[in-house]
């Protein structure tokens, strides 16, 4: 997603930094300044007072944040009609691989020290088949990946080593703009780094980064690398992973993004405790409250509900389509994404009261958020033609449902076609795809084969699994 200041970036390296690129900077700043490095230090002392320093937080702090470096393999990404092996066998093409290698360079917080566990974000350790942490004393060990959740982009590992500095958590609902905070992490490869700089806004969403967002927005300097890292207090308190920063080229222009504490705490909690996170769900479809709509509705600022799921959280609660919703929680919403993301920092059980507007009047209910329907079904669920892949129920940013293939067993019936991780399915047999349900009524359609429409990227193409 581009912004008119430049673009989004994750902040963990896919290869590790080049020294070699530095070293004409490094001779330049030899040659227009040579005298730099016989500069005298600032004094201990002003006026009989110390000069206040972040030293001994530092020293305090720094240990808990460790270094992480991974290696794996994703699968290779192409032309449907190229990969498939019997065109290229056809042809006498040779065979290509199907799998490329992969590594990563990021950091992480120690947040547990008996038990070893590190909090990261889920893209430093996506895909990954070794994970490498290095501590700031210099001792590396392999870690064991407990749990990860893309949507938030949190996930946490564990390592076996004695005498680990944690973090703690601290409140990161009583942030306040303005607040001075510090960054720690491993920018560029370089090794532990330091900056400093201010909560610069809260709440921040909508930015395309993750599926669920609610970033500390901090122009304390971060870079690549510093994914996972530690944004602590003055009080050496961990209030947020360090996770994107908007830059023209990669690098730092004062606008980065941290994941709550309190956000990362408790899908921490989730992870470590079944692996996995569930989150809830209303049982609603929405809509953005364009300029026609305002109209009709007489309402400024909200979203439409386009439609109820019977028997959901949101029928029992008396929610009908029409309905304006303005507040959820304690989060007012005007976007698509911003219902989303409310609802999706909730756990199962929880219960939210909802302002909506109908007939333009404002109305509040309490809704007890439910568990997610099944999301995914598996190939050897539907037949055997399909058997190796997995398919998910999945939504746009734009509120648009629609089923992607999650995973492809190598060797397996369906990778024989070509078909990847990551591929949109349309249609089957010439049926609109946009649900689990849609897909499995679709396949049953015709026994032992099924015609799949997958996009990939800004292209598709019929494919005949068989």
């Amino acid at each position: 997603m581009y912004f008119s200041i430049g673009s989004v970036f994750r902040l963990s390296m896919n290869r590790f930094f080049s020294w070699s690129s530095l070293a004409p900077m490094a001779l330049f700043c030899l040659w227009v300044i040579p005298g730099l490095s016989m500069a005298g230090g600032l004094p201990g002392m002003v006026d009989g007072q110390p000069l206040p320093s972040l030293a001994p937080m530092l020293e305090k702090t720094t240990p808990a944040v460790v270094n992480i470096s991974t290696r794996g393999s994703v699968a290779s990404r192409s032309n449907l009609l190229f990969d498939d092996p019997f065109f290229r066998q056809f042809f006498d093409l040779p065979q290509r691989s199907q799998r490329r290698p992969t590594q990563s360079l990021g950091s992480g917080v120690i947040v547990e020290p008996t038990q070893g566990l590190v909090v990261t974000n889920h893209h430093v350790i996506e895909d990954a088949e070794e994970v490498l942490v290095t501590l700031s004393d210099g001792r590396e060990f392999e870690a064991d990946i407990i749990g990860q959740d893309p949507d938030a982009d949190v996930a946490v590992i564990r390592i076996e080593a004695d005498n680990l500095v944690a973090l703690p958590w601290a409140d990161s609902d009583a942030l306040r703009v303005g607040d001075f905070v510090v960054a720690i992490g491993n920018p560029f490869g370089l090794g532990q780094t330091v900056t400093s700089g201010i909560v610069s806004a809260l709440g921040r969403s909508g930015l395309g980064i993750e599926e669920i967002e609610d970033f500390i927005q901090t122009d304390a300097s971060i870079n690549p690398g510093n994914s996972g890292g530690a944004l602590v207090n003055l009080r050496g308190e961990l209030i947020g992973i360090n996770t994107a920063i908007v830059g023209p080229g990669g690098g730092n222009v004062g606008i980065g993004f941290a994941i709550p504490s309190n956000m990362a705490r408790s899908l921490m909690q989730q992870l470590v405790e079944g692996g996995e996170v569930k989150r809830g769900r209303l049982g609603i479809s929405l809509q953005e409250l364009d300029d026609d709509l305002q109209t009709v509705f007489g309402v400024k600022r909200g979203v439409v509900i386009s439609g109820v799921e019977k028997n959901s959280p949101a029928d029992q609660a008396g929610l009908v389509r029409g309905d304006v919703i303005t507040q959820v929680g304690d989060r007012r919403v005007t976007s698509v994404n911003d219902v989303r993301n409310a609802i999706g920092l909730l756990q199962v059980g929880e219960e939210v009261a909802v302002q909506f507007y109908r007939d333009k009047t404002l109305y509040q209910t309490d809704i007890r958020v439910g568990e997610s329907e099944d999301t995914e079904v598996r190939g050897e669920q539907l037949a055997a033609h399909l058997q190796g892949a997995v398919f998910e129920n999945a939504v746009s940013r734009r509120g648009r449902r629609f089923v992607v293939v999650s995973q492809v067993r190598t060797r397996s019936a369906i990778a024989r076609y070509g078909i990847d991780e990551g591929d949109i399915v349309l249609a089957v047999n010439r049926i609109p795809i946009e649900t689990i349900e849609d897909l499995i009524k679709a396949v049953a359609t015709r026994r032992g084969a099924s015609l799949l429409e997958i996009q990939r990227g800004n292209f598709s193409q019929s494919v005949l699994v068989q």
